[in-house]
């Protein structure tokens, strides 16, 4: 097939009057020898030269075959084509930090960021460093960075982690792209890129994660590389970091620099020829670099549509959960409110039902009070009973000789009216201690409902008192009765004398039958009484079982209360979270469109247009005028159309250059054009 190449630098080529010359003045005879015996020279040397050089380094690797071998043609074709790689990438770097050094010796200054060798040294450096970089796979999509190697050298020499935190603290690095290449500008700026450098291919071990075996820093041309940079200690570079992009500067080679005038004049026909091949190697090289951005540039292209799609998806999914969190929100709203009212209703129906109690409670203490001081009362009357009978019992107990004759006869009725006092005595105790319980109940209701149980179990107290105390009164009654059969004894003496005081004892003994009859009815009201307050107790007791049920409902009304705010509180808070959320997304959004569209122009720029040669053109595309030596032939670098001086004045940066270049007019107003609306 055949190859299309354009010539960069005319002033290398001789002109055809500088080679009619040298014809005539020739011989006839040297006029077809000289050339054709000079090129066949230069051409067995290159092919000697680059043979050697091929045999020894595949004889280092291992590719030349050997007898008995079995290596496939495909394979050595590949080893060659690297094998060619390298060598091209280590010859650019020579003549690049050759020229970088000759030109910061001539200017005498240290080297800004805008130096164009210095710039092209950069770039130099990134296609060395990326050559043969192992292809890491993410969720995202796939991942070559040389960023990788380099953050190994922080590990490896403590000196470089000034280095690793400066670049990481640089809020405008967003991608490891640029984050290598601004580490490459500080390790310059230090004078210790070859000692890094130099550190990591000692662990080659540790390389061999990042990169293939056959790769430029895994061979003999890196260490090469590294000799090569220990000249660059000699140059000063102030390289300034902020407000440079360096994630989305695009490494493209620049051959004119490398390009020189040929200064002898006695061979400028061969000179002319091998610049014109080594010019076609130039842009063989330049083509394959531009090919493989295009193919990096699709396959961003690629990764950020499917981005978009899958940032689509899950906005449409955040917008939909953020809709159902909204009804979710809706409803607890009305059931909050609904749970409010019930528990106002509850505690206001509470309420009356304690002011109804606490009446009912006041109303049965009165009568309480007035039943005590009743009973009270009889009390003070029974006690005054009780000392008049013990005075008659002292003055009988003295006129015992007198009451012989009426003991006998008395006996039966002393015994009987002994046992009805020993009961009435028993049943006024009890009276007393159930008048003393309800004196207690009456100060116990008075504090709270809490207190009833403490006052119960007082209550179980006095009676095992009362208990001991009825022992005792039995104590007595057997000490009474064995003072009684000594008093009978006694009384068998007096019978005779106490007949005469029979009647006065028997009506004494009437009226006695009489108060204990009443008595009995007296006792037995209160046993009622006591049996009514009874029953009002255990209905007071069931009361505050039901205010406590209650009050534990509300209890957990209050904790269901909690537990819904909270959970407001927290999907509040997600709530707030996915609305930044998807600005955040909008924002990416926004800006992996403006990046589409960049890549797509440039793929336009790269594919849309072909670049026109310069036999081809004979008149102006705008104006149409024909070319001359006054009126000279311009690129468009935007459309790749020929045109005159006047036509092209205009320049502007593209993404495909660093720099402002020569532009036509229509392309200078469409990509104004393009401009303001996207800045718009």
């Amino acid at each position: 097939k055949e190859e299309d190449f354009e010539i960069i630098d005319k002033k290398q080529l001789p002109d055809a009057a500088e080679l009619k010359n040298e014809e005539k003045a020739k011989p006839e005879e040297a006029r077809w020898s000289a050339p054709i015996l000079s090129l066949a020279k230069k051409a067995s040397e290159n092919l000697a030269l680059s043979y050697g050089s091929a045999l020894k380094s595949a004889s280092l690797v291992g590719l030349v075959s050997k007898p008995g071998s079995s290596d496939s043609p495909a394979k050595t074709n590949t080893r060659c084509h690297t094998m060619e790689e390298r060598a091209n990438l280590m010859n650019m770097m020579k003549l690049s930090i050759k020229i970088l050094i000759q030109s910061a010796l001539s200017l005498g200054r240290t080297l800004d960021s805008d130096f164009p060798p210095l710039q092209q040294f950069f770039v130099v450096l990134e296609h060395c460093l990326k050559h043969g970089l192992k292809v890491k796979k993410t969720f995202i999509g796939q991942n070559k960075s040389f960023f990788g190697p380099l953050e190994l050298v922080e590990k490896l020499c403590p000196e470089a982690s000034d280095i690793a935190t400066s670049v990481k603290n640089l809020p405008e690095l967003k991608t490891a792209v640029g984050r290598g290449r601004a580490w490459l500008y500080l390790a310059l700026m230090q004078k210790k890129l070859a000692d890094y450098l130099k550190v990591l291919l000692d662990h080659k071990h540790l390389l061999s994660e990042f990169y293939e075996p056959d790769a430029l820093m895994m061979e003999e041309e890196g260490a090469v590389i590294v000799g090569l940079l220990v000249g660059l200690n000699v140059i000063d570079a102030n390289l300034c970091l902020k407000g440079e992009d360096l994630d989305s500067q695009v490494g493209v080679i620049d051959f004119s620099l490398y390009l020189k005038e040929t200064q002898d004049s006695d061979g400028k026909q061969d000179g002319g020829i091998t610049a014109v091949l080594d010019q076609k190697h130039y842009v063989e090289e330049l083509n394959r670099h531009l090919s493989c951005t295009v193919a990096d540039l699709q396959n961003k292209i690629d990764c950020l549509e499917k981005t978009n799609s899958k940032l689509q998806e899950e906005l449409a999914a955040a917008t939909d959960r953020i809709g159902s969190l909204q009804e979710e929100q809706q409803q607890l709203k009305q059931q909050n409110e609904l749970i409010r009212e019930r528990s106002e209703k509850s505690v206001e129906v509470t309420k009356e039902d304690t002011k109804v109690e606490l009446d009912t409670y006041k109303q049965s203490r009165q009568g309480l009070d007035e039943m005590y001081s009743d009973v009270w009362k009889q009390l003070k009357e029974e006690k005054k009973i009780r000392l008049e009978l013990e005075k008659e019992l002292e003055l009988q107990i003295g006129m015992k000789t007198e009451m012989e004759i009426a003991m006998k006869l008395l006996e039966k009725d002393t015994h009987e009216k002994q046992d009805t006092l020993v009961a009435l005595r028993q049943q006024l105790e009890e009276v007393k201690a159930i008048n003393l319980q309800m004196f207690h109940k009456s100060q116990n209701a008075e504090c709270s409902l809490q207190q009833k149980t403490e006052a119960i179990s007082s209550f179980e107290g006095k009676t095992n008192e009362m208990m001991t105390s009825m022992k005792q009164m039995e104590e007595r009654l057997q000490q009474a009765e064995k003072a009684r059969q000594a008093a009978e004894e006694r009384c068998s003496k007096m019978k005779q004398e106490l007949a005469g005081k029979l009647d006065s004892c028997r009506q004494q003994m009437a009226q006695l039958d009489s108060k204990c009859s009443t008595l009995e009815k007296e006792l037995k009201s209160e046993k009622e009484q006591r049996q009514t307050l009874q029953k009002e107790l255990h209905q007071e007791k069931d009361a505050t079982t039901l205010l406590k049920t209650e009050l534990q409902q509300m209890e957990g009304l209050k904790k269901e209360l909690r537990k819904l705010q909270d959970e407001k509180q927290e999907l509040k808070k997600v709530h707030e979270e996915q609305e930044q959320a998807l600005q955040e997304m909008g924002l990416h959004l926004s800006q992996s469109k403006l990046k589409m569209e960049d890549i797509k122009e440039v793929n336009k720029a790269l594919k849309g247009h072909t670049w026109l040669k310069d036999d081809e053109a004979t008149h102006c595309k705008q104006c149409k005028k024909e070319f001359s030596i006054s009126r000279r032939k311009h690129h468009c670098r935007n459309c790749g159309d020929i045109f005159c001086n006047t036509c092209s004045s205009n320049e502007l940066a593209l993404p495909s250059y660093p720099k402002p270049v020569r532009v036509c007019d229509n392309c200078h107003t469409l990509l104004l054009q393009q401009c303001s609306s996207n800045s718009s």
